[in-house]
This record gives structure tokens, C-alpha cells and sequence, in this order.
């Protein structure tokens, strides 16, 4: 069998044994590689305040300040936390016509609903809940946080059974949805972002970008970045047609200019340059999947490094939830 028709077949199955062997790639691959006691995607204090006490130079972020106590005494203090016992997670899928879109092992969309599944299995614990928003071209679905497996089954199955949307007339956006997951999260904890980041940003600021730093002021936030290499770089196959998933505009392109495929691959580098830079400047840690690689490799080097990251920080208040 090769590998095109290989493929074809695993995207034809039914959600119900897509599921299975997501689950299956999921426990095998992550169980037993990544262990420990609360050691979880993101390195950081917890959020229960538990008092204050002077601010040591060298080892204190300036955004732990605890500016009532410095007014009071004149000299800096920062704020004190204990770890959460329990950890809520919040996650935001993109569903938009963008996701649609594949030429690799796995569809864009496909890869999503996998983040979304490490991200419930790697949060998994006594007492963590998961609760989910799903951005679609009808408006945002909300998934309510609650606990345990069959929760987490349920999610999967219904992004993996998602119908694909028409191009058409744009309901939310990123940035709305964003807006939204902020005010749905309550309690600080763990948000995570799942998107192709494809918006426009006419004057050098996304529209994502200011919500997402108002989410990250209060949550620990990971963006998980989901690209396609056709999107990056074209492929020398002649006369091909572009179709815009997003309003189904259609454009016939030459793809046997050499010209045009280096103004394509570069004006594709520059957006994703643009999307990192945006996320470093909001401070939020930023995991990079892609179609053609290896996901389960990529969230294992990911979180591998944030453990090194919290091992080699000066000593601070337990991190919250996380891997078991």
C-alpha cells in the first residue's frame, strides 16, 4: 500500500477509531516519558496568595511585586503563593476554515485535536478539570470544565467529528475568542491556545495579540502553533488553483516560477518570524507543531525543556498541576 493511499484511509475512518488511535499514540508515546509529581507543561508559582516578604534583586520578578506592602513600608516586597491542589485548564481550538487544510501525515485540524488530547492527558490528576472553547464559523462552542477521563473522551470525539465549515461570511475571530476564554476563566490555571495564528497585522500588531496578554496577566498561557509546509513553501507542480478557505476566493498560480515560490517562502517565513515575535513579546511559551513532523517528539522536547528551565530557576513556590 503506499503511503498516498495509507493516508487516505486513516482520515476516512470513523471519529470513533480516529479516536481510539489517537488515544492509543497518545498514552503509549507520553505515558512513562514523562513523569513526575506536578511537573507540567509550564514552569511557575501557583496562585493562592499566601503573604509577602522582601524583594530579593538577582532571584524576584518585578511582576511579583506586591506594591501595597512596598508603599506601606518603603522598602520592595514581593507577593508570596502557594500552589494550587487542583488545576483547571482551558483550551482554545481554532476550528476556523484555516485548520482545513493538509498535505502531510495529518491535517491541520487533525494535529489540533491531538495538542488538545497531550494537553488532557499531560493535566490529568485528582481533582483537574478541563474545559474547552472551540472557535467555528457559526460562533465560539464552550465545553464547560469538569473532570475525568470520559470528559476528555468526549471532547476529542466531538473536534475529531467536527463538520468542516463553508467559506462564507466570518462569524468570532481569534481575538474575540480569546476575549471570551478570558472571561469564562474564573480561576487562575492553565490556558492553552491552538491555532495557525494566520491573521493579518496591517500595523505590525495582531489583532490576538493585546487579548492574549491580558489573558497571560493572569493565567500561564501556551500557545501551540499549528502549520502545514505547503504553507510555508511551494512545491514545483506546474499550474495548480488556490482556493481561500476562509472567504473561497480562487487564484491560478504558476508554480514552476522560480521568483515566485522564494517571494512566497520568504513572505511565509517573515508571518511566522511575526507570530514568534508577537508571542515573545507577550510572554507566553510558545510550542510549534507541524504537519510532517513528529508531534509527540515535539511536545516531549517542549515540556522536557521546561522542566529543565524550573530545575535550573532559584528556588520559588511549587508549580501547579501537571504531568503525574
Amino acid at each position: 500500500m503506499t503511503r498516498g493511499a495509507a493516508e487516505t484511509t486513516v482520515r476516512q475512518l470513523a471519529p470513533e477509531e480516529r479516536l481510539r488511535r489517537l488515544e492509543l499514540m497518545v498514552t503509549r508515546r507520553l505515558d512513562g516519558m514523562l513523569q513526575g509529581q506536578y511537573l507540567g507543561l509550564l514552569p511557575g508559582p501557583g496562585s493562592e496568595f499566601a503573604g509577602s516578604r522582601e524583594y530579593r534583586p538577582g532571584e524576584d520578578e518585578v511582576r511579583w511585586m506586591d506594591w501595597a506592602v512596598t508603599a506601606r513600608t518603603n522598602v520592595p516586597h514581593v507577593r508570596e503563593v502557594d500552589a494550587d491542589r487542583e488545576l483547571t485548564t482551558w483550551v482554545l481550538v481554532d476550528g476556523s476554515a484555516s485548520m482545513d487544510f493538509g498535505t502531510a501525515e495529518v491535517e491541520k485540524r487533525e494535529l489540533a485535536v491531538a495538542a488538545v488530547a497531550a494537553v488532557g492527558f499531560l493535566t490529568a490528576g485528582a481533582g483537574n478539570r478541563l474545559g474547552a472553547h472551540v472557535l467555528r464559523r457559526d460562533g465560539i462552542r464552550r465545553v464547560p470544565a469538569r473532570t475525568g477521563r470520559v470528559h476528555l473522551q468526549a471532547l476529542l470525539h466531538e473536534l475529531l467529528g467536527a463538520r468542516r465549515e463553508e467559506a462564507g461570511a466570518d462569524g468570532a475571530d481569534l481575538a474575540t475568542a480569546i476575549e471570551g476564554l478570558q472571561r469564562a476563566a474564573i480561576h487562575r490555571g492553565l490556558a492553552v491556545v491552538v491555532s495557525d495564528f494566520l491573521d493579518d497585522a496591517p500595523d505590525g500588531e495582531f489583532a490576538w495579540e493585546r487579548p492574549l496578554k491580558r489573558l497571560a496577566a493572569r493565567h500561564q498561557v501556551l500557545a501551540v502553533e499549528v502549520t502545514d509546509p505547503r504553507e510555508l513553501e511551494l512545491p514545483d507542480v506546474g499550474l495548480i488553483t488556490f482556493v481561500d478557505p476562509e472567504t473561497g476566493r480562487r487564484r491560478e498560480v504558476s508554480t514552476g516560477n522560480r521568483q515566485l515560490r522564494e517571494r512566497y517562502a520568504a513572505a511565509a517565513l517573515e508571518q511566522r518570524a511575526a507570530v514568534a515575535a508577537a508571542l515573545r513579546r507577550i510572554g507566553v511559551s510558545h510550542l510549534p507543531l507541524r504537519t510532517d513532523r513528529d508531534w509527540v517528539a515535539d511536545i516531549v522536547h517542549h515540556v522536557l525543556n521546561q522542566r529543565r528551565r524550573a530545575a535550573a530557576a532559584p528556588a520559588r513556590p511549587r508549580p501547579t498541576g501537571g504531568v503525574r
